[in-house]
C-alpha cells in the first residue's frame, strides 16, 4: 500500500535492478549530505494557531509568467528513461497534467525536444563545460526548440566519488558484465517492460542532451562518456550565457550566500539551493540550511531549494525559511518506475493532499501567509 512518498522507494526497490536503484538512493562517500537533508527537517517543529477559519485555503504558487497548482516541481533526474519506460515523457506529462514545474535533466535519454512537445512549459538543465563552442551550440538548440527557462547546474565541476555506484555495479554507459547480467535476470518484469521495450520501440538509448550533438549509448563495451572541461566553468561563462541566452535563466547547486549574490549581478532569474541530492560533495550543507542567508541575498530572483523533500510539512517549512519553491527529484522517478505516469500523478496528489491538510493545520489559508513564526527551531 502506498500512501507516501517514501512508500514508493519501497516499491521501487523491489522492481528495479540493484545497479539501478543504487544510482537512484545513491549518495557521494559516507552519505552525510544525502543524509543532513533529511535531517534538517527534523530539527524545526512547527507552532499551530487555532481558530482561524482555513476554509477556502489555497496551495496555488505564482512563478515566473504563471500561476501554478502547488509550490512544489519535478527536478531535474537523468537517465530517467532507464528506469522508467519512456520516463522523461513520463515526467513531464505527470507535471503538466498536475500543474507544476518540470525539469528536464541535459543527462537524459529522450531528445529535448520530444519531451517539450509532451510538456510546452518544461525546463531544461544543463551540465555544461568551461568551452565557450559547446555553450553556444547547446544554447542554440535550446532556443531553436522552444524552451523558454534555461537551468545551468552549477555543482559538476568534478566527478564526485560515488563509491556505492562502483559497489552495485552501475557506470554510464554500462558495462556489461556477467554480474550486471545476473542483477537484471532477477528483475525480469523490469527487463519486459522497460528495458527490452524501449529497445524494440526506439533502439538503444543514448545520451542525447548532454551537447548540441548526440552523445554515447547508455550501453557500450568500451565507450567513455565525453564530460567536457567542467572543471573550467566559472562565472564569465555565466555572463556569456546570460549574453546569448533570451529567456529566463535559472542557476542551480549553490549553497553559499556569496554565489547567490553573484547570480543576481550576473542578471540571472533564479536560483535553486541544492547539495545535488548529496551526490556531489560529502559533508555539503543541505539548501535548506542555507535559506535564510540565501533570502537576503535574492533580491526579486525566484529562491528555489531541493533536496529530501517528501512532506507537506517540508513544503511548509522550506517556505517558511523564505523558499519560493521546491522541486522534488527521488520520488517521483520512483513512481515513474513503479508505475509510469498514473503512479507518478499519485505522488504529486499526495503532496498536494499533505501540504493542504498540513497548511489548514498550522492555521493558515495561502501560502502568502507562511512565515518564520509557525517555526520552532
Amino acid at each position: 500500500m502506498i500512501l507516501n512518498l517514501d512508500d514508493f522507494e519501497i516499491a521501487a526497490r523491489r522492481r528495479l535492478p540493484r545497479p539501478l536503484f543504487g544510482y537512484i538512493a545513491g549518495a557521494a562517500e559516507t552519505a552525510s549530505a544525502y543524509a543532513d537533508n533529511r535531517a534538517v527537517f527534523s530539527e524545526m517543529r512547527l507552532i499551530p494557531n487555532v481558530l482561524r477559519g482555513v476554509e477556502g485555503r489555497t496551495i496555488t504558487r505564482p512563478l515566473f509568467d504563471r500561476l501554478y497548482d502547488a509550490p512544489f516541481g519535478i527536478a531535474p533526474m537523468g537517465i530517467s528513461s532507464l528506469m522508467a519506460l519512456d520516463g522523461d515523457v513520463v515526467l513531464a506529462r505527470a507535471a503538466k497534467d498536475a500543474g507544476i514545474p518540470f525539469i528536464l535533466s541535459g543527462s537524459s535519454l529522450t531528445p529535448l525536444e520530444r519531451v517539450l512537445e509532451s510538456n510546452p512549459d518544461a525546463w531544461f538543465q544543463a551540465y555544461l563545460p568551461g568551452e565557450e563552442d559547446r555553450i553556444r551550440a547547446l544554447v542554440q538548440r535550446v532556443e531553436q526548440a522552444g524552451y523558454k527557462t534555461l537551468v545551468l547546474t552549477a555543482d559538476t565541476a568534478v566527478l564526485a566519488n560515488r563509491e556505492n555506484n562502483l559497489r552495485a555495479g552501475f557506470s554510464t554507459p554500462l558495462r556489461i558484465t556477467p554480474r550486471l547480467i545476473f542483477d537484471f535476470a532477477l528483475k525480469p518484469r523490469w527487463v519486459f517492460g522497460t528495458f527490452l521495450r524501449s529497445l524494440v520501440e526506439r533502439g538503444i538509448p543514448h545520451f542525447e542532451n548532454s551537447f548540441a550533438e548526440r552523445g554515447v549509448p547508455i550501453v557500450s563495451k568500451n565507450v567513455v562518456r565525453d564530460f567536457g572541461r567542467k572543471d573550467h566553468l566559472n562565472w564569465e561563462h555565466v555572463r556569456l550565457i546570460r549574453d546569448i541566452w533570451k529567456g529566463r535563466l535559472v542557476l542551480k547547486g549553490l549553497l553559499a550566500h556569496t554565489d547567490v549574490a553573484r547570480a543576481r549581478k550576473h542578471g540571472c532569474d533564479g536560483v535553486i539551493l541544492s547539495n545535488h541530492g548529496g551526490r556531489q560533495l560529502d559533508f555539503a550543507i543541505s539548501g535548506v540550511r542555507a535559506l535564510k542567508a540565501a533570502r537576503g541575498e535574492a533580491g526579486a530572483m525566484m529562491l528555489g531549494v531541493d533536496g529530501g523533500i517528501r512532506r507537506g510539512t517540508d513544503i511548509l517549512k522550506a517556505v517558511a525559511l523564505g523558499a519560493d519553491f521546491v522541486f522534488v527529484g527521488r520520488p517521483m522517478l520512483y513512481a515513474a518506475a513503479v508505475g509510469g505516469q498514473s503512479m507518478v500523478e499519485q505522488a504529486i496528489q499526495i503532496l498536494k493532499k499533505e501540504l493542504n491538510q498540513d497548511l489548514g493545520l498550522v492555521g493558515l489559508r495561502g501560502l502568502d501567509e507562511v512565515g518564520e513564526t509557525i517555526l520552532d527551531r
